[in-house]
């Protein structure tokens, strides 16, 4: 269980997540890669009625792989990512957990999905098991 709030990078938008921590995990997608600067994204999945935010986002969709519709919604003056969506699991929020910085020694990730384009240089945990696509469930 979660309780915390945080912030963008410039402050305009406020995100609060209450409620039970779904999933942790980390996504090495080329899109992932792309969005974080880095070799895979870290990410807490959380019902999306657990989460509200404050302050107006500005969204981005793109097709996902799968044939989901995935949709990232982002600060339109900083450009940090608040949250993500996916037409997969809608009844998801998929929150970056770097967003959390300085309240997230909780976030303890379980597997490593989209490993299929994980690169060498990326240390990923020994221990996570690795998913070259997504898993069927969620979780």
């Amino acid at each position: 269980m979660i309780d915390l709030t945080t912030h963008c990078d410039c402050g305009a938008i406020t995100l609060t997540a209450r409620g039970r921590v779904v999933s942790m995990f980390q996504c090495a997608c080329d899109n992932c890669q792309r969005v974080s600067g880095s070799g895979h994204s870290s990410v807490v999945l959380l019902p999306a009625d657990a989460i509200s935010v404050v302050g107006a986002t500005k969204s981005w969709s793109r097709p996902a792989e799968s044939g989901a519709t995935f949709t990232r919604h982002f600060c339109p003056e900083c450009g940090t990512t608040i949250h993500a969506r996916s037409s997969r699991a809608p009844g998801f929020a998929i929150l970056p957990a770097g967003l959390f910085s300085g309240q997230n020694d909780w976030f303890v990730p379980n597997q490593l999905i989209f490993a299929r384009s994980h690169r060498a240089w990326d240390l990923i945990a020994d221990h996570l098991p690795w998913h070259e696509r997504y898993r069927e469930d969620p979780q």
